[in-house]
Parts: structure tokens; C-alpha cells; sequence
């Protein structure tokens, strides 16, 4: 089975090639086209233009081309810098010839042809008899690099045809346009084929397993005896619900991984740098006892703050791998707010912060008391630890049509502006007011990953007056 996915997988990646090389080829061969079109088309405008400008110059049906030269040798001596995207212009490269009503050359900007016989030239022959005359002819023959594009225009005079004007433009002044898009147009056609050959590969190993699942899905379908359309239905949404959750991790994962062992080691910098400081400074003879304890306390709080850390980390990480809650139970959240907040008290005693739990009525909701706990303590110390000293948190449960709100408020100084979209990142902590010391900034992260588990939400902002105000809404128990 895996031979022929794989054989399947190449005979895929060997179309798409051949079709972007198809393309490509197809693409880069128009271009050529393409420009010569742009330039025709110009070069229709400026015959006309010339051509009228000519006929202002005929008398008794014979054309006067003595004021041509003056113009177009100032015109050819004109210098200037015209930058066109990456491409610079420095000069004028337009040709001009004027032929009489027979074909004779009266007039040629360079000076090579002017007496010649033009009339049998397709583009000179067409114009004289009043239609639409072009052509591309090299200066050196059998060099198409030397190529140059005429378009010509017949000059009138009372209803008479009595010339013709062929103005030209050298196909190397926009051959270099023509090459700078072959080269963009190949590095893009080139760098997108390989960014998607290399994507359908990691997409395909990450497809494997799912094809798995299904396979295992096929087998279970054929083991039935009597078929039943409730459960192979059941059976299919478990299926790819599998395989959609496998493919998320699979994509998530390493970028997951590489973030938090980054963060975890910016953190980690800190603490590690004031024990090792510490521990150098103890190794100094003759220290007083009083500094060796203080550098002792030093070691000791950051080896906490590290201990710390790297638990919240854990039941973080425990935490965000859960797809769903594995025991749920009816919760009635009034004792469970009156249990946190007598748990809570002696915390906020030391600085004489008093909690306050306003719970009017009772409200049921599914989920996991011990996570639902932990998530109430958290914000109850975090609500503590910003309050100013002889200060109340108020907790109130309140209940909506829906769903319950238990709402925290503190008295403290509030979330500054630039906080208020960070509160809730892995390791983010606003210093203390009282001791100006942070927090392992997991707390807030942890509270966002239960609520989202309860199919609730977490929201912080600052009260209408002062302080802090986290609401954490939970949905009802149906």
C-alpha cells in the first residue's frame, strides 16, 4: 500500500513539473511577441504623428524635408538619464525616413539610404497605396540582433497620396526589457516550483498517517456484520477528526517546541545570573555573616523562582496538550468560590487585603473542579498581589441567560496601556507594586488554557474608576 502511494505521489510531483516547465516555456516565448506588439503600437502613433507634421512641409504635391535635419540631429545629440525601473535611457533611437510618391528616399535620419529605391519595401509599398505598412528588417544580414521595426504613414496632400513617412526603432533598445522579464518571470516560475515541491513533500509525510486512519476506517467498515449508518457515520467524524488532530500537532509542533524552549531560556537567564553572582561572592574570604546569609537568601529565592517556573511550565505544557476535559461533573460555583476565597485570605493578611464574595445566587456549570479552582486561584492572587496594602478585592458571581461570570476586581493601579495586549503571553509579568518583583508570567496563560477547555473565555481590563478586572465566563450546565 505504502509503494503505491508513494508511486502515486511521485507520478503527481512528475505532472506538476512538466506542467510548470510547459508554462514557463510557454510564457517566456510570448514575452518576445508581446513587447514587439507594445513597441508596434507606438511606433503606429509616431508615423501618424510625423507624417502629418511632414505634410505641413509639401508644396504643389512635392514634400520639403530641408527642416527634418536640423530637427533630428538635435535630436540625436540630446544626452539625458531616464531611469525605467531598473533599465537606464540615455538616448534617442528613433528613425525617420521620408520617400516621395515613387519610393525614392528624400529623407533618412542616419544618412545610409536617403536617394534609394524603397518602393518594393512592404511597409514603404503598403503606405503608398493608403494602407497599413510594417516590417522588421536587420541592418546586418543574417545578424537578428541588428533587427530594426518600421511602420509607416502616407503623407497626403489635397486627397493625394504624394509619400510616405517610415519611422523605426531598433528591436535591442527594448530587447534588454524583454530579457530583464525572462530572467524575473524564470526565478519566480523557478522559486515557486521548488517552494511547491518541497511543501507537497512535507505535506505528503504528514498525509501518511491520516491514509492510515482511513485504511484502519476501510477495515473496520468490512468487519461489520450487519451494517449501521449511525455508527460508521459516528465512526467516520472520529476518524477524521483524528487525522485533522494529528495534522495540527504535526504542523504545530516544532514551531511549539522552539518557542517555548526560547522563551523558557530568556526567563531562565535571569535567575541563573544572580546565583551565579551570589556564588561567586561567597567564595570571597573574610565575608561578614550577615552578607553570606543575605547571599544565601539571594540562592535560595531565585532557586525557587527557577523551581517555580518550571512547574507552571509543566502543568502548562500538561495542560495546552488536552484536546478535551477527561472527567466532567455538574459544579456549583458558589462553594467552589467561597472555598478559593477562604484559601485565598491568609495570602492577602499580611498586607491587610480583605476578599469580599458577593454570590446572590448559585450557578451550575460541566467541567473539572480542580482546574476550575486552580483557575479562580490564580486570578484571586494575582488580584492580591496588585492591591495596594488596606485594600478590598471584590469577587462576584454573576449569572446571564447563558452563562456565569465570576468577576475579580482589585484596587490596585490597573493594567498600563501597552500591557493591556500582553497580559496574556507565556512569561509576561508586570512588576509588583509593593515589592516590584514579577511573577513566573505562566498565571494568566494558565487561566486562558482552563477557561478555553470549559468552552468559556478570560478577559482582563481595567475598572471604570481604578484597579484591575479579569471576568472569567463559563456556559451554564444544559
Amino acid at each position: 500500500m505504502t509503494g503505491k502511494r508513494n508511486r502515486i505521489f511521485v507520478g503527481i510531483l512528475l505532472i506538476y513539473a512538466i506542467g510548470i516547465a510547459f508554462l514557463l516555456y510557454r510564457v517566456l516565448a510570448d514575452l518576445d511577441p508581446r513587447y514587439r506588439e507594445s513597441a508596434e503600437e507606438s511606433l503606429v502613433e509616431t508615423s501618424q504623428l510625423l507624417a502629418a507634421l511632414v505634410e505641413q512641409d509639401v508644396r504643389d504635391g512635392a514634400i520639403d524635408v530641408q527642416r527634418l535635419q536640423p530637427l533630428f540631429q538635435n535630436l540625436y545629440a540630446r544626452r539625458f538619464e531616464a531611469r525605467i525601473f531598473s533599465l537606464t535611457k540615455q538616448r534617442v533611437e528613433l528613425r525617420l525616413s521620408v520617400t516621395d510618391r515613387t519610393g525614392r528616399v528624400l529623407y533618412d535620419s542616419i544618412g545610409r539610404a536617403t536617394g534609394a529605391d524603397h518602393s518594393q519595401w512592404r511597409d514603404v509599398l503598403l503606405a503608398l497605396r493608403g494602407e497599413y505598412g510594417a516590417r522588421s528588417t536587420p541592418d546586418v544580414e543574417d545578424d537578428p540582433r541588428t533587427t530594426v521595426m518600421y511602420v509607416s504613414a502616407p503623407v497626403h496632400w489635397r486627397n493625394d497620396i504624394v509619400g510616405a513617412v517610415s519611422v523605426g526603432k531598433p528591436v535591442e533598445s527594448f530587447g534588454q526589457f524583454v530579457e530583464a522579464a525572462r530572467r524575473k518571470t524564470l526565478y519566480v516560475g523557478l522559486f515557486s516550483a521548488v517552494a511547491v515541491l518541497l511543501l507537497a513533500v512535507i505535506v505528503s509525510v504528514w498525509l501518511v498517517r491520516p491514509f492510515g486512519l482511513i485504511s484502519d476506517y476501510v477495515r473496520y467498515v468490512r468487519a461489520q456484520r450487519r451494517i449501521s449508518l449511525p455508527r460508521l457515520g459516528r465512526r467516520a467524524l472520529g476518524v477524521i477528526g483524528a487525522a485533522y488532530e494529528e495534522m495540527r500537532d504535526a504542523l504545530a509542533g516544532r514551531n511549539y517546541v522552539a518557542d517555548y524552549v526560547q522563551t523558557l531560556t530568556h526567563e531562565v537567564k535571569g535567575p541563573l545570573s544572580a546565583i551565579r553572582g551570589a556564588a561567586e561572592l561567597l567564595q570571597e574570604p573574610g565575608m561578614p555573616p550577615e552578607q553570606r546569609q543575605k547571599f544565601l537568601g539571594n540562592i535560595t529565592r531565585e532557586t525557587q523562582r527557577i523551581q517555580e517556573m518550571v512547574d507552571r511550565m509543566m502543568e502548562l505544557t500538561a495542560l495546552e496538550s488536552r484536546r478535551s476535559l477527561e472527567h466532567v461533573e455538574a459544579i456549583a460555583l458558589k462553594p467552589l468560590l467561597e472555598e478559593a476565597v477562604a484559601a485565598a485570605a491568609d495570602a492577602g493578611a499580611p498586607r491587610r487585603v480583605r476578599l469580599r464574595l458577593d454570590a446572590p445566587d448559585d450557578a451550575v456549570v460541566e467541567g473539572d473542579a480542580f482546574l476550575l479552582r486552580r483557575a479562580v486561584s490564580n486570578l484571586l492572587d494575582n488580584a492580591i498581589d496588585f492591591s495596594p496594602e488596606d485594600a478590598d478585592v471584590q469577587v462576584r458571581l454573576e449569572r446571564t441567560r447563558r452563562s456565569a461570570v465570576i468577576r475579580v476586581q482589585d484596587q490596585g493601579p490597573g493594567i498600563p496601556g501597552y500591557a493591556v495586549e500582553k497580559v496574556f503571553e507565556k512569561f509576561y509579568s508586570l512588576a509588583r507594586p509593593h515589592n516590584r518583583k514579577k511573577s513566573t508570567g505562566l498565571g494568566l496563560s494558565f487561566v486562558r488554557e482552563i477557561a478555553s477547555l470549559h468552552h468559556g473565555r478570560i478577559e482582563l481590563e481595567n475598572g471604570d474608576e481604578r484597579g484591575a478586572v479579569a471576568l472569567l465566563s463559563l456556559p451554564l450546565a444544559t
